[in-house]
């Protein structure tokens, strides 16, 4: 069989509101998943034998605990599968922003080995997998925009407009956990209900705290802010702005701070892995 080859895409949080803490110590969460269609890449060789390697543009992530690995285990182990794959991952999405790309890749991985080792398991199945390896795993193998609530595994679909974003990811690595574990973090955001999602006031209670913890947060805020209104995804450290069309958000991109990466995605409310898998067909 050929090598199949599939997008892993980035998500943006257009708003994070945190509603309660679990006792668990996990958090009760409601936020809107934009997907992008920029991303990562990862090809899947089908093995004769059990074997799963992992190759990677980046040799510091070819280790055991890559998700890309603990998803093609927890899959094979789970189907009880007797063929192996080389994976090779093209790293394209900077690593701690809040892009989502170890979720993606993850998800991208139970879709794409799915399809190589025609196992046939229902999307649902793949999801709940997805699930033990991170909160924002089934996201991705659904695909698809949403609202999302409890850890943020509770998904619902929700259609946008297709917005052009420029993300902006400053020189700094974000501690999801420093940030969850704070004292300081804001903790009782009232829940919206999902009818009211699209006309709510958004904003991310993780912002303010990183800002503080994280200056080169802020100071890309501060440098953004002046081309368009923005704000942070996830718990950072990349932040991102709405632009009218590719000129105004290229002229952004062009007086990008040195200290900073960024590029220019389109929001998408279906993930292109699906396109992807598709053409295979």
């Amino acid at each position: 069989m050929k090598p199949l080859t599939l997008p892993a895409v980035a998500k943006l949080n257009l708003f994070l509101h945190i509603t309660s803490r679990r006792a668990d110590g996990y958090h009760n969460l409601q936020t809107l998943f934009q997907l992008l269609d920029v991303g990562d890449e990862l090809t899947f060789q089908l093995r004769a034998d059990s074997d799963i390697r992992l190759d990677c543009n980046d040799p510091q992530l070819i280790t055991e605990q890559n998700l890309v690995l603990r998803a093609a285990r927890l899959l094979q182990q789970y189907s009880d599968c007797r063929l192996g794959c080389d994976i090779y991952l093209d790293k394209r999405l900077p690593m701690g922003g809040g892009l989502g790309g170890g979720s993606s890749d993850a998800a991208t991985t139970l879709l794409g080995l799915n399809k190589l080792w025609q196992l046939n398991l229902s999307i649902d199945t793949l999801a709940k997998l997805g699930l033990q390896l991170g909160a924002d795993v089934p996201l991705f193998v659904r695909g698809f925009t949403a609202f999302a609530e409890g850890i943020g595994e509770k998904l619902q679909p929700v259609k946008l407009d297709e917005k052009l974003y420029l993300v902006v990811t400053p020189n700094c690595h974000v501690s999801t956990a420093e940030v969850f574990q704070h004292p300081d973090l804001i903790r009782n955001s009232a829940p919206i209900p999902y009818k009211e999602v699209l006309t709510a006031d958004w904003h991310n209670d993780c912002q303010p705290l990183v800002e503080r913890l994280y200056p080169n947060v802020a100071i890309t805020l501060q440098w953004l802010v002046e081309y368009a209104p923005c704000q942070m995804t996830g718990t950072g450290a990349s932040v991102f702005a709405a632009f009218p069309d590719q000129t105004s958000a290229q002229h952004a991109l062009m007086q990008l701070p040195a200290n900073c990466q960024g590029f220019i995605a389109r929001g998408v409310n279906q993930s292109p892995v699906w396109a992807a898998l598709a053409d295979t067909e």
